[in-house]
């Protein structure tokens, strides 16, 4: 078996971003391999990501932004899975921001939408998705 060094586990985790226990878990299992390590990494990643998947989102936050004038403004949902998240100052301050980045994008076209001349009814238009009634 190969020796798992502190270097090699500190190597790994530079290079996958993963907890230390888990760089030198997937060290031990792979036998020292760097390269084979990191795929078990990957592995073991989705099928985290696959455990999570099925979890409900309850929680969140309504943000709100305003343009200067109170012509326009958007109001956003973002959701998470706990209150301790909605609850925390810097997922507020994300929240706030994307509010305030929707509210610029919106008044820029969001960059796909084509230029819509004064009058120009949306649903006209061939890229208007047309929603079943």
């Amino acid at each position: 078996m190969a020796e798992i060094t502190a270097a090699n586990v500190g190597k790994l985790r530079e290079m996958t971003g993963a907890g230390l226990m888990d760089c030198k878990k997937a060290l031990v299992e792979t036998k020292g391999d760097i390269e084979v390590a990191m795929e078990y990494l990957r592995k073991k990643g989705i099928a985290s990501a696959e455990k999570k998947a099925g979890r409900a989102a309850n929680e969140g936050v309504i943000a709100q932004h305003i343009a200067p004038g109170a012509k326009v403004g958007v109001l956003v949902e973002i959701n998470c899975e706990t209150d301790f998240v909605a609850k925390n100052d810097s997922f507020r301050a994300f929240c706030d921001d994307i509010a305030k980045k929707t509210r610029v994008e919106s008044e820029r076209g969001f960059g796909s939408r084509p230029h819509r001349s004064r009058g120009e009814d949306w649903r006209e238009h061939k890229n208007f998705p047309q929603l079943a009634h």
